[in-house]
């Protein structure tokens, strides 16, 4: 099936289902023909087709139990606070519907557990999907999306959630292609970087150096226009975080090291980097990107935005810091002694880096 599969271009559980559900079965064998298998495809996509929670009221009492039920504390009241659905995505830093909220995905598996003998007590999670958002088959009611994780009123085409807007990351600046030296920290000179991101589209630059754990912050601030200018297609942002901005700022940051102390950065997908090759071409530093949802294979840089939400809080607007207030926060982290350094502060270990990369740049014009 595997094989059949890579040559058709499809998944091997599509070609499972396809033979479990379309093989011919008359001689008492699953043989597979292709004009029974059609014959059985045209019978299953007959319409119209009541669904399934229209015929089955208990399998619709147990799903919209599980998507909808109230919340109650130990004496048996209702908890939790009141909003009314009105007829939108969820609403924004604002009180949503308390309720059991099971994914259609937790219902679909639990059935079987719950009813191991009742058949009919059985619905893909699919199935509970198109009763929420496709008219017509509605048995549910529609308001039943705000206890969705998502929320959403419309359901998200699934072209569109895979359609993820990363063209300027090439298979050359993947992590995959990043050298091997950089996975085992014996190398000075690669970076992890990221964002932190804060109220009312305000962001702070995070640097990294792998080796020594020396933290360097970027400061974003807005530009002029923002939030009074005329909106410019195409043009660039004004929020402080766009990629003109981020790519100006690690340019200013990392210019000043030497070229063995700014051999690579890694960064997370976000578009603020899609300006990479210009930062190359003006500082000699290659860019790597992660794969996509792979935080893991920034764990320095994830691990160094945990410590600074200590100073910027999630919620807060970071425009309201100066330069000077950024650089002291990073001093802050630089001059903690770590364990994994054997209790030496990142700002030591750098300054040793520093110190060898002069001598060896002495040797070298000797």
């Amino acid at each position: 099936m595997r094989q059949i599969a890579i040559r058709i271009g499809r998944s091997p559980s599509t070609i499972s289902r396809e033979l479990r559900r379309n093989a011919a079965t008359r001689n008492g064998k699953l043989d597979y023909r292709a004009s029974t298998a059609q014959w059985k495809a045209d019978l299953a996509a007959r319409r119209p087709k009541a669904a399934k929670l229209v015929e089955h009221p208990h399998l619709r009492e147990y799903v919209q139990d599980k998507l909808s039920g109230v919340l109650r504390d130990e004496n048996g009241d209702v908890v939790g606070p009141f909003a009314s659905w009105k007829g939108r995505n969820k609403p924004r830093r604002a009180d949503r519907r308390w309720a059991t909220a099971w994914s259609p995905q937790q219902i679909s598996n639990r059935l079987p557990i719950d009813f191991p003998d009742d058949e009919s007590m059985r619905i893909s999670h699919e199935a509970i999907y198109q009763s929420l958002y496709i008219e017509g088959r509605g048995a549910l009611e529609r308001e039943l999306v705000a206890c969705l994780r998502t929320g959403r009123a419309l359901r998200k085409p699934r072209a569109r959630a895979k359609k993820l807007r990363t063209g300027f990351i090439t298979d050359e600046v993947t992590i995959g292609a990043r050298p091997d030296e950089v996975d085992d920290r014996a190398t000075a000179g690669h970076w992890e970087g990221d964002l932190i991101i804060g109220l009312n589209r305000s962001a702070v630059g995070t640097l990294v150096e792998r080796t020594s754990r020396f933290t360097t912050l970027l400061h974003l601030p807005r530009k002029d226009g923002y939030g009074t200018a005329a909106a410019v297609k195409n043009g660039p942002a004004l929020s402080g975080y766009g990629s003109e901005s981020v790519r100006d700022a690690l340019a200013v940051a990392l210019t000043p090291l030497p070229k063995n102390l700014r051999r690579s950065v890694t960064w997370d997908r976000g578009k603020e980097l899609a300006r990479h090759a210009e930062l190359t071409a003006a500082t000699g530093i290659r860019v790597y990107f992660c794969d996509p949802y792979s935080p893991w294979q920034r764990g320095t840089n994830e691990n160094t935005n945990g410590l600074l939400r200590q100073y910027f809080p999630k919620g807060t607007d970071l425009t309201r810091y100066e330069r000077r207030d950024v650089q002291a926060v990073a001093d802050a982290l630089n001059s903690r002694p770590r364990k994994t350094l054997g209790w030496r502060t990142p700002a030591e270990v750098l300054a040793d880096q520093l110190h060898s990369s002069s001598r060896h740049r002495v040797a070298t014009t000797s």
